[in-house]
């Protein structure tokens, strides 16, 4: 990837339920980074309760240096199955809303160390182009292998 990444930022969230541990969810987050960033992307935690009056911790960090996104970028995209890069891509249009991808990653298998999509319990990531029409998305996409 070049210097001139096409992502103007990267937000991951990530809820924390009361049936899970803290820092087993934050090593998820951590495994989904390149191990040079872990130390260096601040999580910020906000306390909220469920319908049912459960405790709830939102996890929040925001990827704004490009020299970041590119890290985080080829992770993401070396480390993909080719089988979620073809699943993003047969379902690229309900992934996309105005420049911005959203993608979500399965919790577990993050703090396995593996990246794969998931739909249910998931990282969630929200990646903001700087084109943000939808076919210049899907080319960076391509470009950036995270679509086969």
């Amino acid at each position: 990837m070049s210097s001139n990444v096409p992502i103007a930022y990267i937000d991951l969230r990530v809820f924390v339920h009361a049936t899970e541990e803290l820092e087993k969810v934050i090593k998820s987050v951590q495994n989904i980074l390149p191990p040079d960033l872990v130390g260096s992307l601040a999580i910020n935690k906000t306390e909220l309760t469920g319908h049912h009056g459960n405790p709830i911790i939102l996890l929040e960090a925001r990827i704004k240096s490009r020299r970041m996104a590119q890290a985080f970028l080829g992770k993401l995209a070396s480390s993909l199955r080719l089988i979620d890069k073809e699943t993003l891509g047969n379902e690229i249009s309900s992934h996309l809303e105005n420049g911005n991808l959203y993608v979500r990653l399965d919790k577990q298998a993050a703090y396995l160390g593996e990246l794969k999509l998931g739909s249910t319990d998931s990282l969630h990531m929200r990646m903001h182009f700087r084109k943000p029409r939808q076919e210049d998305v899907i080319e960076i996409c391509r470009t950036l292998g995270l679509l086969p």
